[in-house]
């Protein structure tokens, strides 16, 4: 079966008129997940003196593709070592560990194990050889670069063994990753929030406010807002009221699950970017089979001989009071057929898929047997949903994370006199984006606003 995409644009129903802005903010940043709390904490610190707005459709930050992930701070071992997902993984691991240590989010270092049965094992020694190779990413401290900045060691299936008893025999061969942990991410989604709070006005996060509508802003000779003739004009609406009209002078499109949706209201129909969604479910455990694991312990990664992968297979992830849970499996949602849906319906659409199934347990119980063959199908339930972004479908191999930098003046020849008013897209932002969220701040802010 084929898999649609959505090319939907914010607005598409015309239902929101153009008004001219009331006010004028130095940044605007549209999605309260947590890559974008880390840029707007950030832009905080660096420009006590601007204004920063972090608007969030739902009643809390956090709420949808943030809160509903493993919860795992990646070692940066599986991607393309030029990519985004590899410097930012690696680098946000480092900022992730830091910034706990700092503020005291709690965290374990639990280190992690990826296993492989016969016939698989040239994958791991590859993997390894990968993780050696990798250098430290822009902006590091240049002390740390004679240290390994992913750090593994290639161990046999007695090996694993030994360190996880529940790991089955068939287990040939194991990569450790001793840097990999687990993260208590509401903890790390209030801590950046009380930074925020405490930025003395510099920063302001208002949740229940959904954006409907952005243009390029083009104001008649002699016109300004707050002196400013260059920016996005930033259509929001609170609740059921009536819309407030914003001119944001540099934009922050961070919203995820809907983040094709601004540029798709910008750009010509046939340069609209196609949107999928990929639904993760994940299932808890109770009984035997995996009551003494103390390490994260993943299988080799579907479609193995490339970096590909569709996910990282049905792996054991433990919680911070130690509970076993095992997920995401990957399964490719059916949008409708209508390309004239809205932003909102487009919202309504994927958040219908975030019940949680039972449907899903015996695929993922055949997978998890074949690395702990002691865990009993009757010890899982279904736990929890989440829905990743995704630029491409299913077969369409690596997809690195898309940061991409617009101007106002790049939508309408009459603003070619105007200042370029700045807009950055954080687009397929999926895992491991809460790793990489606080670089992916860091490259915005330092990098792509300069």
């Amino acid at each position: 079966m084929t898999i649609r995409g959505l090319a939907v644009a914010l607005n598409s129903s015309g239902r929101y008129a153009f008004r001219k802005p009331e006010m004028a903010v130095d940044h605007l940043i549209i999605g309260a997940g947590v890559v974008g709390l880390a840029v707007t904490q950030r832009l905080a610190q660096k420009y006590p003196d601007k204004s920063t707005y972090l608007v969030e459709r739902n009643s809390r930050a956090g709420e949808e593709t943030s809160a509903r992930n493993s919860e795992v701070i990646h070692g940066g071992l599986y991607y393309p070592p030029n990519s985004l997902k590899t410097r930012l993984c690696l680098r946000g691991k480092y900022l992730l560990y830091e910034h706990c240590d700092k503020y005291g989010s709690p965290y374990r270092k639990t280190g992690k194990l990826i296993v492989a049965r016969k016939g698989q094992e040239e994958y791991l020694h590859k993997l390894h050889a990968h993780s050696q190779a990798l250098k430290w990413p822009p902006f590091s401290d240049p002390e740390l670069a004679g240290s390994a900045v992913a750090p593994t060691r290639l161990i046999s299936g007695d090996e694993a063994r030994s360190l996880e008893p529940d790991l089955s025999t068939e287990i040939t061969a194991a990569v450790e990753s001793p840097e990999t942990g687990i993260i208590d991410s509401h903890s790390f989604f209030e801590s950046l929030e009380k930074l925020i709070d405490e930025s003395e006005g510099a920063a302001t996060l208002t949740c229940g406010t959904k954006v409907v509508r952005v243009d390029p802003y083009i104001p008649q000779p002699g016109e300004s807002c707050d002196g400013s003739t260059s920016g996005w004009v930033v259509q929001t609406v609170t609740g059921e009221g009536e819309p407030d009209t914003i001119l944001a002078r540099t934009l922050i499109n961070s919203s995820g699950l809907s983040s094709t949706l601004v540029l798709n209201a910008l750009l010509p129909p046939e340069k609209r970017l196609t949107a999928f969604f990929s639904r993760g479910s994940y299932a808890s455990c109770r009984g035997a089979g995996a009551t003494h694991v103390k390490r994260l312990i993943y299988p080799v990664p579907e479609q193995a001989a490339s970096h590909g992968h569709a996910s990282l297979g049905t792996h054991l992830t433990l919680d911070m009071e130690g509970n076993v849970r095992f997920g995401p499996d990957a399964e490719w949602l059916q949008p409708p057929d209508d390309q004239t849906m809205d932003g909102q319906e487009m919202h309504d659409f994927w958040q219908r898929h975030l019940a949680p199934s039972d449907n899903r347990l015996d695929e993922m119980f055949e997978a998890i047997v074949t690395y702990l063959p002691g865990v009993r199908r009757e010890g899982l339930a279904s736990d929890y949903v989440g829905i990743r972004p995704k630029l491409v479908g299913p077969g369409h191999g690596f997809q690195d994370f898309v940061l991409r930098r617009d101007h106002s003046t790049d939508f309408h020849p009459a603003s070619s006199g105007n200042e370029h008013g700045l807009m950055v897209s954080l687009l397929g932002v999926e895992s491991p984006g809460l790793t990489s969220s606080l670089a992916i701040a860091e490259m915005v802010v330092e990098e792509l606003m300069q």
